[in-house]
């Protein structure tokens, strides 16, 4: 009569312990390679592979996007552009930085860029100075901590259905 009831309990228990070693293998993987996510690695491939407002190039797009939506520019600023060899070959030198890297009117939805000219030329007033890097860090840097604080949160939970499954298990038997 029980075994349905038993064997439910046995799928139930080993489905939350894949789920619970997958969770602490991520977990695991990620604290271990952070180191690797460093500022030279960044600007090391924004050199080598970034290619301006090329849309079909995703390496691209991406930082364009990035650079548009938190109001930055390079990794470390406009100034990781003087040595972006691939930027440089397709402008032909003639933008200093990206378009993605102007500054943009505040109160528009489409981002109307205050003077496009003046910012390829590297023009202060419209562009964007900071860097990526350190606007990215300091937005997520808050959300680090709650997110590693529901991780523990949802496998301490899991750790528990595991408990309780066992203990179903026993009375079961």
């Amino acid at each position: 009569m029980w075994q349905g009831t038993r064997s439910c309990g046995e799928r139930f228990f080993l489905f939350i312990l894949i789920i619970f070693l997958a969770e602490l293998s991520a977990a695991i993987l990620a604290f271990i390679f952070r180191e690797n996510l460093t500022r030279e690695f960044f600007t090391k491939e924004l050199t080598k592979h970034y290619q301006g407002n090329n849309d079909t190039d995703v390496f691209s797009a991406t930082w364009n996007s990035v650079m548009i939506t938190f109001g930055c520019c390079g990794v470390n600023g406009p100034e990781d552009f003087r040595f972006a060899s691939v930027f440089r070959l397709l402008t032909l030198d003639s933008d200093e930085v990206p378009e993605a890297c102007c500054r943009r009117e505040p109160q528009t939805r489409d981002g109307v860029l205050l003077s496009r000219d003046e910012c390829l030329l590297g023009r202060d007033l419209f562009l964007n100075k900071q860097g990526c890097y350190t606007v990215i860090l300091n937005t997520f840097e808050t959300y680090v901590y709650l997110a590693g604080a529901l991780a523990i949160g949802v496998l301490a939970i899991e750790l528990f259905a595991m408990i309780f499954a066992m203990c179903l298990f026993r009375g079961i038997q």
